[in-house]
């Protein structure tokens, strides 16, 4: 086997594709797309974000954020999220045709078209350079019902999530079970 090395580049996989929900100061929902964040423990969540973005602004504000799963179905909503700026254009989350909610636990707005959204409480706001790290508690995950399985839990199947591609700038539809965790190593036990 050889290897090529590339350098310093962005290649985790799979990254998720995560729409952050805020206010402005006027109440006015905003939805964005950042490819760097995911859980930093089981209950906290980091994300990534430039420090110019109108984002960024409403988190520092209200100190709240939601953190929505991006699927098949709103890839095509996801991407608008990042194409279009808030700072531009203010109503962007309206003109999409998004369908907003007031969070009961948060400041932030729940972005109905999305099936996950986690709930986020601001802990530490912290600037280096230009990128803001923003770490959250989650108070809560809300699921809509029809990516639930018989059970009650998450399906991915039925959710049809997608990781962004920042070799080739695509989406890809998380796939198949390959394995079950916490088991499959055991072979090696022996």
């Amino acid at each position: 086997m050889s290897r090529k090395d590339f350098g310093a580049k962005p290649y985790i996989y799979p990254l998720p594709v995560l729409i952050i929900g805020s206010y402005n100061e006027d109440n006015v929902p905003d939805a964005m797309n950042v490819a760097y964040g995911g859980l930093v423990t089981s209950d906290t969540v980091q994300i990534n974000i430039n420090a110019k973005h109108k984002t960024s602004e409403n988190i520092k504000l209200n100190r709240a954020f939601t953190v929505n799963i991006a699927t098949v179905d709103t890839m095509e909503l996801a991407d608008y999220c990042g194409i279009v700026s808030a700072n531009t254009v203010p109503d962007k989350v309206k003109k999409a045709g998004m369908s907003v909610f007031r969070s009961m636990i948060v400041d932030a707005p729940i972005l109905e078209d999305f099936p996950i959204c986690l709930e986020c409480l601001v802990t530490d706001i912290t600037q280096v350079n230009q990128t803001l790290k923003i770490t959250a508690n989650i108070l809560n995950v809300a699921v809509e019902e029809y990516v639930l399985d018989d059970s009650g839990e998450i399906d991915p199947q039925k959710l049809h999530a997608i990781t962004y591609d920042p070799v080739h700038h695509t989406y890809i539809e998380l796939g198949k079970t390959v394995g079950q965790a916490f088991e499959i190593g055991k072979k090696l036990e022996k």
